[in-house]
């Protein structure tokens, strides 16, 4: 009998997630359940604050927009889709990497009542950006 439960015991703590791999999926919004449409038409607006950014969303074109900074236009040739994500991968004229990934997951901005249907994430200039996001026309009002 001990020689069969070591085996399962093994197999158990093998499959265990790394600290590391725990860590990532903790930081990101659950995908969306199997079989839920998402809806990644466009326009769409990604925002947040602390620091404030957004970025536009107008078919290829993507338009990160920042305080203090001159709007930076990136291309993105296609999105990755998969049941509650959508990601894309962009490029400026000067080739500064975008990336740009929507999950289907509700969000609170943290500084209004507003909610938006999406979270964001923005991996731009080495810098992770965090917020919310929702199609243009849908944005909360005041917003």
């Amino acid at each position: 009998m001990r020689f069969t439960i070591l085996p399962i015991a093994l197999l158990f703590v093998a499959c265990q997630p790394t600290p590391a791999e725990e860590a990532a999926s903790a930081s990101r919004p659950a995908a969306a359940p199997p079989g839920q449409l998402s809806d990644f038409s466009q326009p769409m607006t990604a925002r947040g604050n602390e620091p404030f950014w957004a970025v536009r969303i107008e078919g290829t074109r993507f338009t990160l927009l920042r305080p203090d900074t001159p709007p930076v236009v990136y291309e993105a040739p296609g999105a990755r889709i998969s049941p509650g994500v959508a990601a894309w991968e962009a490029k400026s004229a000067d080739g500064r990497p975008l990336k740009l990934t929507l999950y289907v997951s509700p969000c609170s901005d943290g500084m209004s009542d507003f909610s938006y249907p999406m979270t964001s994430e923005v991996e731009v200039d080495g810098e992770t950006l965090r917020g919310c996001a929702a199609k243009t026309a849908e944005l909360p009002k005041g917003g």
